[in-house]
């Protein structure tokens, strides 16, 4: 399940908002930066030549039943698959590259979808750290819960 249950955003939400206000663009050099706004990572030597890209999106523009995910999330749970809360691998190498057991994921329900759909969130260990992502994880939005 997920690490450690989120301790409130308003901290680190008021560094990210700022952040994303003032510097827009940012390179990503995990661990020590974080994904603001729109991120562009290039190759390193210990990665494989790609580029990723992630993007935000307000708190208020997600859908409602990411609203939902998000609080059960902060709850604890009970979350309505048992996939809900496993490690995120990130094969794709969209978001920023981090050890195993860094991301984790859970469905944000599809209405009208006999499966779980392609929509998740994806959270980090840090606060405030959740990815939406509406493609199966194709494009990623950093969720911003100050708009």
């Amino acid at each position: 399940m997920r690490i450690p249950p989120r301790i409130a955003r308003i901290g680190a939400l008021g560094a990210l908002v700022s952040t994303l206000a003032l510097a827009g663009p940012a390179v990503a050099a995990p661990p020590a930066a974080h994904p603001t706004g729109a991120t562009t990572a290039t190759s390193t030597a210990a990665a494989p030549h790609r580029i990723t890209a992630v993007g935000s999106v307000c708190y208020s523009a997600l859908p409602s039943q990411a609203h939902d995910t998000l609080d059960l999330i902060d709850s604890g749970g009970p979350f309505p698959f048992p996939q809900d809360g496993t490690v995120f691998q990130n094969r794709e190498g969209v978001l920023p590259q981090q050890s195993t057991g860094y991301y984790h994921e859970y469905t944000v329900i599809t209405p009208d979808s006999p499966t779980r759909g392609a929509r998740r969130i994806v959270t980090g260990q840090r606060t405030a750290e959740d990815y939406y992502t509406a493609d199966h994880y194709a494009t990623f939005r950093l969720v911003d819960f100050g708009c």
